[in-house]
């Protein structure tokens, strides 16, 4: 039941206000870089620079203060991650599954679960990798690039480094396919910017690199693209609970059993679907919003406050190796998935 809980209720104050401060700060900074019109090109999101900017502070100043934030930055890797996570939420409604339609639907859910038992095929038994790199980095890949692989620690119970190698490694991924995916529709005249949309939205990682990716095609490109997109997004609540009742369910096998319930990913989907309803003024849903994405940034800055440069190079070249594998078969074998459903569907 500790996953209920949002804000453990004893923690030392000056510590907490301390290490919030400091990741709220980095959130800030990072939320200002992305208004910059050469990184906004380049589709890095807040959540992507400020990891960035906790890794640099981590591997710098942090470690001599960090007796005295420590408190502050758990509470934001942890418990301010969960609550993040829970008012994403009301970034999507059912109108949205809607608008994209069953064949949206089916290619997202197709996706996903192929993108992740592949990771987890190619990352685990070909790779010999240890099964949380392997799990974040099939999450990340799958759903929603670094939100799903923050949103995936709590229920695998990884490392901060191995949280940054995924993190890092689907980023790198998907900012490629900002400059791919636009080339790719150029050499495809026989595909519609809508169904290029789809495409785009159910195969590239991030959502901030869909926007960007489908800007770059056109205004229904990017519309379908983002549809589709948040669609998946919706989909990472049902991933989060069936990851976790898997893990539980393998016992005494693994080291995982003992993995608590994500209820925040129960939350996640009532949040959506009184979303849904429309209930909330349309200021109240943009404010949730913007704090959603203040809650998330902090989580990723203060993840990057606690990974060292040394364990990431612990971590080799096996975590872009299973990356880059991933990212060919969205592209080659997403594309193969779009063109099936949408052939059967027509």
């Amino acid at each position: 039941m500790a996953e209920f809980s949002i804000i453990k209720p004893v923690l030392p104050p000056c510590r907490v206000v301390a290490g919030l401060a400091l990741t709220a700060a980095l959130a800030g900074c990072a939320a200002w870089l992305t208004t910059l019109p050469w990184l906004s090109h380049l589709g890095l999101g807040a959540l992507t620079l400020a990891i960035v900017g906790g890794m640099i502070a981590g591997n710098t100043f942090y470690p001599h203060i960090a007796s005295h934030c420590d408190s502050g930055v758990l509470l934001a890797k942890q418990r301010l991650l969960r609550l993040g996570i829970i008012l994403f939420g009301f970034r999507i409604t059912v109108q949205q599954i809607a608008g994209v339609g069953l064949c949206g639907v089916i290619i997202d859910t197709l996706i996903i679960g192929t993108t992740f038992l592949l990771t987890c095929l190619a990352g685990i038994r070909l790779l010999k990798m240890d099964r949380e790199t392997v799990w974040l980095i099939g999450a990340g890949s799958s759903i929603c690039g670094a939100a799903a692989v923050l949103a995936t620690e709590p229920v695998v119970k990884a490392d901060a480094s191995k949280v940054a190698v995924a993190v890092a490694t689907v980023v790198l991924f998907g900012t490629a396919g900002i400059l791919l995916y636009p080339a790719l529709f150029a050499l495809l005249p026989a595909v519609s910017a809508a169904q290029f949309g789809i495409f785009t939205g159910s195969t590239l990682h991030e959502v901030a690199q869909v926007v960007a990716a489908g800007h770059a095609i056109g205004a229904e490109a990017e519309n379908m693209a983002v549809i589709t997109k948040m669609l998946r997004v919706m989909m990472l609540a049902p991933f989060l609970l069936l990851l976790g009742s898997w893990l539980r369910q393998r016992g005494p096998r693994t080291t995982t059993s003992a993995r608590s319930f994500p209820w925040f990913a129960l939350l996640f989907i009532a949040v959506a679907l009184v979303n849904s309803l429309q209930l909330l003024p349309a200021g109240v849903v943009s404010a949730l919003n913007q704090l959603a994405n203040l809650l998330l940034a902090m989580a990723m800055a203060a993840l990057g406050l606690t990974t060292r440069f040394s364990a990431l190079k612990q971590a080799g070249a096996k975590p872009l190796l299973l990356g880059l594998m991933m990212f060919c078969w969205l592209i080659v074998g997403g594309g193969a998935l779009n063109l099936l459903v949408q052939h059967f569907m027509a």
